[in-house]
């Protein structure tokens, strides 16, 4: 009953994606046990070297045989003076004392590198054969759109408003995810300002698949089978699920983290570029409350997120959550500790019955 286009293209059994959290949540047992369930895993390759994505990719295969996904970030260029860069750095010094963190040589990022990283990152997924792969931040070149299509790679593009998703089509993704404001983490955001447009799920899902053709995925909010049935009935093919998984028992997100986020409540989060410089949405804690609260502005990506990289490695160390950033979706209050197989089988079994409940005659078309 679950057919679509989305598990064709994705060769899944259920059109449901485990969102590509990077930062280590995406582990090789994350990955394999959604793929395993019938989901597509992804691994969140965002801040990965090569040889680490290779290694995983080998990993996740000796654990599971079934479709599994890569995303990446799309670099950006980026500028900034040595006194601003000097002036941020600064601002985080009360905090590196706090956690006991010896000072750094400042070294400004170089965008260049970024760029030679990423053409590697796409030579593992075409040498490992890796089936899907996905972009945040923007849409990858025509060069590389037609490199991996050749190579029988699923695309999947990501948008936070209509036209970003008549971008992704225009530029040859197959999928596109929606991504509603209500999403944990960074913001797909791409052609406006993240902070400008905020767009709701149900808003934005009718809204794009009236203008793409295009398979549609919905993302931002969406725990169990109650959004997943509500995310079909929009004209989505599938959905999008990151927070659910974050506190499952695969996930590699650190128990404090974990913890954090079961207790939060549907009004503690909020969007922050206190962490890296993008708007992300996370559970407020002392470190957003301080830089907000800071008159020294917050340089872009990925500056800020190299500013406050070894705050966050020392914060987890210590089990400190007050200077780690604890990303969530905005319905924390239905987060469970359970494992993916029990996830996703409960969200399948809610959604049927829902299904069955309204005679099946809610659905949109074509969706299940």
């Amino acid at each position: 009953m679950w057919d679509n286009r989305v598990n064709e293209l994705l060769n899944i059994e259920y059109p449901i994606i485990q969102a590509p959290m990077a930062g280590g949540v995406t582990t090789p047992e994350l990955v394999a046990s959604v793929s395993n369930a019938g989901g597509l895993g992804m691994v969140g390759a965002g801040y990965m070297e090569p040889g680490q994505l290779r290694s995983q990719i080998r990993e996740i295969k000796m654990l599971t045989s079934r479709s599994y996904g890569v995303n990446f970030f799309i670099p950006a260029d980026f500028r900034i003076s040595k006194l601003d860069f000097d002036l941020a750095f600064n601002r985080l010094q009360s905090v590196r004392d706090e956690l006991n963190i010896k000072e750094e040589v400042l070294v400004l990022p170089d965008p260049k590198e970024d760029q030679v990283k990423f053409a590697e990152l796409l030579d593992v997924i075409i040498e490992e054969k890796v089936p899907v792969c996905s972009f945040t931040f923007g849409i990858p070149s025509e060069e590389v759109i037609s490199k991996l299509k050749r190579k029988g790679v699923i695309l999947v593009g990501t948008a936070t408003s209509v036209n970003e998703a008549v971008m992704n089509e225009n530029a040859g993704m197959d999928i596109v995810v929606g991504q509603g404001s209500e999403a944990g983490g960074h913001r797909g955001s791409f052609s406006e300002n993240g902070g400008d447009h905020l767009i709701g799920l149900m808003s934005l899902i009718p809204q794009i698949t009236d203008r793409v053709s295009i398979p549609v995925i919905a993302a931002g909010g969406i725990m169990n089978g109650k959004g997943f049935i509500a995310a079909l009935c929009l004209g989505a093919k599938g959905v999008q699920m990151g927070t659910a998984f974050l506190t499952c028992k695969e996930s590699g997100a650190h128990k404090v983290y974990k913890e954090a986020v079961l207790q939060a409540t549907d009004s503690d989060t909020v969007l922050t570029r206190a962490f890296s410089g993008k708007w992300a949405r996370g559970i407020k804690n002392q470190f957003i409350i301080e830089l907000e609260e800071s008159m020294v502005p917050i340089p872009d990506y990925p500056i800020q997120n190299k500013l406050t990289s070894k705050i966050r490695k020392a914060a987890a160390t210590e089990n400190d959550s007050r200077f780690m950033s604890l990303w969530s979706g905005q319905s924390p209050g239905l987060a469970k500790d359970q494992t993916v197989k029990d996830l996703i089988r409960n969200i399948v079994s809610e959604a049927e019955e829902i299904r069955a409940s309204i005679g099946g005659t809610g659905i949109a078309p074509g969706s299940i």
